[in-house]
């Protein structure tokens, strides 16, 4: 079996299961954000008065923060009022940040258990082996009131990664490569296994950018295979049991891929979808009026490390705007203590609260129309981030640094 056939077996009480079956299976970890407010209300119209397991729900603020509106802010209210009603143990207010981020460094991403969220990225927390997906509102409302929820068994692809990377290029320039390969709809509802010793040698940050991303081609879930690194990882963080789940060696796939690491160079999406993917070398030239490092994609300490390094002791681009968003308050903190949000200030960019952001077109760094941004993040549809007549560009955060103080796209070398 699959991992996914195997960790669904296990969570709806059975000892194996069918592609394409439909289980009724047990969730240990419900994730919502600000979007929480639309299963409450859900939740309200079924009539259940306390949820099922107020330990396993997890709620956060990290989509319009601080609130950018007075409806906001009432949302935020109404959402606190509910955490202490419920009594939910795992609130996190507007100060952790990202919710993929957060989820990861406080110990909610074990192996082997099932996770959902009220968001298409939560594909990230099959970097460390768990069975993590995207849901509804309505289908979250079910989740708080009964602990369950019905999942149709997907087919797999595994994806196997081979050799090593040249200097600056990434996890994201692979994962742009393989979306660009398979296409926005290569992956529909299926669960996606990463193998070979490239991933095995990526550090957790890198392999939380593939199943990040993998939404984006379509992917139900995104398995990283577990390993001691992973292990590791959880055990520093959460006290609790959980069992490392791995395919087995005869296990079916509907579809292979082979990727040579050594032979990729820098990628990037270009608008208006994210399997539009280039070479960096086909746009260099390009002006830019925005660079943007960050999102739940590319806000990790290793990525503001990369982007410092690049810019030093240099200046952005005097016609370019460079915003750099932490993933979390204590990837902030880390990148304080490095100097890394130092470099970032003296060289003209600015350096704003974690959170999403301009991302998904919120409340700061939105574009204007005729306007160009490269970008870390994870989507390029037109008006994702302001003016339907602005572009997107996304890459890696070495391309997106050194694209900054050039004031055009450029391939970082």
């Amino acid at each position: 079996m699959t991992i996914v056939e195997k960790i669904l077996a296990r969570a709806s009480g059975k000892e194996k299961v069918a592609i394409n079956e439909i289980v009724m299976a047990k969730v240990d970890v419900a994730m919502s954000h600000e979007n929480a407010d639309v299963v409450l209300r859900s939740f309200r119209d079924i009539g259940v008065k306390k949820v099922w397991d107020p330990r396993r729900i997890v709620i956060l603020f990290d989509h319009r923060i601080p609130a950018d509106s007075e409806k906001t802010a009432q949302t935020h209210k109404r959402l606190r009022e509910f955490v202490r009603e419920q009594g939910i143990e795992h609130f996190y207010d507007l100060k952790e940040g990202i919710c993929h981020q957060v989820l990861a460094e406080l110990g909610h991403d074990r192996p082997g258990e099932v996770l959902v969220g009220t968001d298409s990225h939560t594909t990230t927390h099959g970097a460390f082996g768990t069975f993590a997906t995207g849901i509804g509102g309505t289908e979250m409302s079910g989740v708080w009131a009964t602990g369950e929820l019905w999942l149709k068994v997907p087919e797999s692809i595994k994806i196997t990664v081979h050799g090593s990377f040249k200097k600056y290029v990434s996890a994201k320039d692979l994962i742009l490569h393989i979306i660009g390969t398979l296409g926005a709809d290569g992956a529909d509802y299926c669960s996606v296994e990463f193998h070979g010793e490239t991933i095995g040698s990526m550090s957790i940050a890198s392999r939380m950018v593939l199943s990040n991303l993998s939404m984006e081609m379509g992917a139900k879930v995104a398995f990283v295979l577990p390993d001691d690194k992973t292990v590791q990882y959880v055990r520093q963080r959460s006290d609790k049991k959980f069992e490392v789940v791995l395919p087995d060696a005869d296990a079916a796939y509907v579809q292979t891929l082979e990727v040579d690491a050594g032979e990729l160079s820098s990628q990037v999406a270009c608008p208006h979808t994210v399997d539009n993917v280039k070479p960096i070398k086909d746009i260099a030239g390009l002006k830019i009026d925005q660079a943007l490092i960050g999102s739940c994609t590319n806000g990790r300490l290793e990525d503001l490390a990369i982007a410092a390094e690049i810019i030093g002791d240099k200046k952005v681009h005097n016609e370019v705007r460079l915003l750099v968003i932490p993933a979390s308050r204590r990837v902030y903190l880390e990148a304080l203590a490095k100097g890394y949000i130092e470099t970032f200030v003296k060289a003209g960019g600015l350096v704003l609260n974690p959170g999403c952001g301009p991302c998904l077109g919120a409340h700061q760094g939105l574009l204007a129309p005729g306007e160009v941004c490269i970008a870390t993040t994870n989507r390029n549809f037109k008006g994702r981030m302001g003016s339907p007549e602005a572009s997107v560009y996304l890459a890696s955060p070495a391309t997106v640094a050194c694209s900054a103080l050039e004031g055009e796209v450029v391939e970082p070398c």
